[in-house]
């Protein structure tokens, strides 16, 4: 197969939760740029619709569902709707996220309520959207990671900052890595793959310059993540360029965990 055909997307539907934020929608734009039709899904319905309507000004193919990822009846909901509009979706994008907790002496109620979404509901929609997959011998999913994925914590990067990183994100993003694998373990005998992409910190520009200049020396490239950088990776695995690859992390950081 050409090269070109192999990143190509066309006539592909994605769904990518968690599709208007910081890497979700680059995320988004670059599925939609290799020609897949995207679906952006979350909770945020007006937020979801707004970024599909950007989309769509530059002609690119995109829409607008909403679900709950805490409440598995809607993410059966989201794979009927789905499934009547579209047949079937050929690619699933884990982006979505909830932070409910800011450190480690949040509330027990707190962490259940992080657990529920991001680690039951993410189960849940892996589940409900392979499952699909697997019985037409087809398509694949990729989950949203983190360096937090991959590496311990360093807290003096946060130093004189109002920012930490809490423990349940650690949790639930090494997690999910190893979710990652049971499910290409599970899903590779019928043809589905399911790969990770961990991404490094996303420059905003909003985060405290003290932060970001140490952070840029922690990493080899010295830099902190603009919205392209994750585009190709999560292209590519999301194509046939990537046919025999399944049960990957790609961690896409720009030499931070090393």
């Amino acid at each position: 197969m050409h090269i070109t055909k192999l990143f190509d997307l066309t006539g592909q539907v994605a769904l990518v939760t968690g599709g208007y934020g910081i890497y979700g929608f680059p995320i988004s734009e670059a599925l939609a740029e290799a020609g897949a039709h995207v679906v952006i899904a979350a909770r945020g319905e007006s937020r979801c619709r707004e970024a599909a309507s950007t989309m769509e000004e530059r002609g690119l193919q995109v829409s607008a569902e909403t679900y709950d990822q805490a409440d598995e009846d809607s993410i059966l909901a989201l794979r009927q709707r789905l499934a009547e509009r579209f047949g079937s979706v050929d690619v699933l994008v884990n982006n979505a996220v909830s932070r409910p907790v800011h450190d480690h002496d949040a509330s027990l109620a707190r962490w259940r309520e992080s657990m529920e979404v991001n680690a039951t509901g993410l189960f849940a929609v892996c589940r409900a959207f392979l499952e699909p997959m697997m019985e037409r011998g087809s398509g694949c999913a990729i989950n949203i990671g983190s360096i937090q994925s991959v590496a311990a914590p360093r807290f003096a990067l946060y130093d004189g900052t109002d920012m930490t990183t809490p423990p349940d994100y650690h949790f639930h993003k090494h997690g999910l890595i190893g979710l990652t694998k049971y499910l290409a373990a599970w899903a590779g005998p019928r043809n589905v793959r399911v790969n990770a992409v961990s991404p490094g910190g996303f420059d905003t520009g909003e985060a405290p310059e003290s932060f970001r200049t140490r952070y840029n020396q922690h990493t080899l490239l010295g830099r902190m993540a603009g919205s392209d950088d994750i585009k190709g990776a999560v292209v590519f695995l999301a194509s046939a360029a990537a046919a025999y690859v399944t049960g990957e992390n790609i961690v896409v950081d720009g030499g931070y965990s090393c």
